[in-house]
């Protein structure tokens, strides 16, 4: 059926038809700004590479793949497990190469991947956030195959055993001081944008199995009224020091953390808990009190996996999506996504259920995007759930500012010139300022004869990345003869901070000799 509905248009109000289908299939309407990404988790071959031993050509064209069907899908982010088990998908002077890469941990690639990923990352404007596991050292209990480079091999006092695994002691001083290192030699020599942590700090619990750190605790532990106070302060004390030493080496780069879905059920705290009775929280069991980490300014973004559908009774989504919220403290909320359980669960048989979440997500101020677990189950695309999202996001969106970190925004570029032919595009042409900070460039697009808001994120048509040394070009490949267009181009910088618009260019198609060209005149 047809529905009527008013909406405001520069002040008028227009009475517009909308055609109701399934909520899938309609139009998202998202704004201008919000993360976009996607896990791609490298342990055990999760996503990348997807098995051990490929060639190093066959490793690239995998991720290249990856990458362009993460810009395909509109996103602007993603997250790479690079340090899944205290083994490295970069070279380390003191941790092994990842058995994940070649099939054997120790064995060098001819490549470095962690370099590729950042430049082919960065070439298509998609955020590289490195993702590390900071404790967990090895996915089972028996050591063969662990490399004699493997830090278990050199200091087996740092590590304990658990649930079949290994990790590292978080209570062990030494062993906290040498994984902060090892994760500030990255931050320090790569061109990342953020480092990322997942869930994993103290283990999830194993029913009937304590965690062995009763001999750092005997240490360390005097002064504090129970061990969860003192495993929680061990935690904080990493979490806090890693934030300040990231800063310190580069302010620009981002820290984030991605818990565990609840910080803590409401019969536990009934000022703060979340109306939930989930068997497992952060703050209780995994020794994270995520809130404070926000509190204290010590991370720039939570992202929270929230992997239940909407009305689920122990821990529903709409509930968890609420409670974060009102508990953001000023910082970036991205909900952790449950790509992976769309037609994979029974109360995932809806294809309109990850849509529904996203429209709700716009609903709460403080929900700044979505990260999504995990790569591989976009191109499975069960549900069509591919399809769905394409639709979403079907407008280019930028990842939204910092300003605790930079709120500086680079100059204006100048649009110098248009050209085209209707059947090659209209290629715009710009020059930037030299010694401005950007990194890249938003297009904008408006139909008819006058520019429009730029706030209106919709109307971006492209974001190039800044050619150094270089004039900045783009073509727009979807021009029409017979339209007529109005663009203008701003300047973006790594933090996401967009300059004033440049001058705009009105562009008509007009016959000469026999040829459809594109005409531009600048209109400011």
């Amino acid at each position: 059926m047809y529905l009527l509905r008013f909406h405001q248009l520069g002040g008028v109000a227009v009475l517009t038809f909308m055609l109701c289908v399934n909520v899938a299939a309609q139009p998202y309407q998202a704004t201008k700004r919000a993360l976009r990404a996607t896990w791609i988790a490298s342990v055990v071959n999760i996503d990348w590479p997807s098995k051990p031993g490929l060639t190093a050509q066959e490793q690239q064209l995998e991720f290249i793949q990856l990458l362009d069907e993460q810009v395909e899908l509109g996103m602007n982010a993603v997250i790479v497990q690079v340090r899944p088990v205290a083994d490295t998908f970069y070279p380390s002077a003191n941790e092994p190469w990842s058995q994940y890469l070649t099939g054997e941990q120790g064995k060098a690639p001819v490549y470095n991947p962690l370099q590729f990923m950042i430049e082919e990352s960065h070439r298509r404007n998609l955020e590289f956030h490195a993702w590390f596991n900071p404790y967990r050292a090895s996915m089972k209990e028996e050591l063969d195959g662990i490399s004699e480079k493997h830090p278990l091999q050199w200091c087996p006092e740092w590590f304990v055993p658990y649930g079949g695994r290994w990790y590292y002691d978080p209570g062990n001083r030494e062993a906290r001081a040498f994984v902060l290192d090892e994760i500030i030699e990255v931050v320090r020599h790569y061109d990342l944008d953020a480092v990322h942590f997942d869930d994993y700090f103290y283990p999830y619990k194993v029913a009937g199995e304590e965690f062995p750190d009763s001999l750092s605790h005997a240490f360390y532990g005097a002064g504090f009224d129970s061990k969860d106070d003192w495993r929680r302060d061990n935690v904080d004390f990493f979490v806090e020091t890693l934030s300040r030493r990231i800063k310190e080496v580069k302010p620009y780069v981002k820290f984030g953390i991605s818990p565990f879905g609840v910080w803590r059920n409401k019969d536990k705290d009934p000022l703060r808990g979340s109306d939930t009775q989930a068997g497992q929280t952060n703050y209780d069991d995994l020794y994270a009190d995520v809130l404070k980490w926000l509190r204290e300014d010590w991370i720039d973004y939570v992202t929270p996996q929230i992997y239940w559908h909407r009305g689920f009774d122990l821990a529903g989504y709409e509930v968890l999506s609420e409670w974060w919220d009102e508990n953001a403290y000023g910082k970036h909320v991205y909900i952790g996504q449950g790509l992976y359980r769309v037609g994979n669960h029974d109360s995932w048989q809806d294809p309109a259920e990850l849509p529904e979440q996203l429209r709700l997500n716009e609903t709460l101020p403080s929900i700044n995007g979505s990260m999504f677990f995990s790569a591989k189950h976009w191109s499975v695309n069960k549900l069509g759930i591919k399809d769905s999202i394409d639709a979403y996001y079907r407008s280019p969106a930028l990842v939204p500012t910092m300003p605790w970190i930079d709120s500086e925004a680079p100059l204006s570029p100048d649009l110098v010139g248009v050209s085209g032919h209707h059947k090659i595009g209209v290629q715009l042409v710009w020059k930037d300022d030299p010694l401005s900070d950007e990194q890249y460039y938003a297009v904008y697009r408006f139909e008819g004869h006058e520019g429009g808001d730029i706030q209106e994120g919709a109307k971006i048509i492209a974001k190039v990345r800044r050619r150094a040394k270089q004039q900045q070009t783009y073509i727009d490949l979807s021009a029409k003869k017979g339209k007529k267009y109005t663009y203008a181009v701003t300047a973006v910088d790594r933090l996401h901070n967009e300059s004033q618009a440049s001058n705009a260019f009105y562009v008509k198609f007009k016959t000469f000799g026999g040829r459809v060209v594109a005409q531009g005149a600048r209109l400011n």
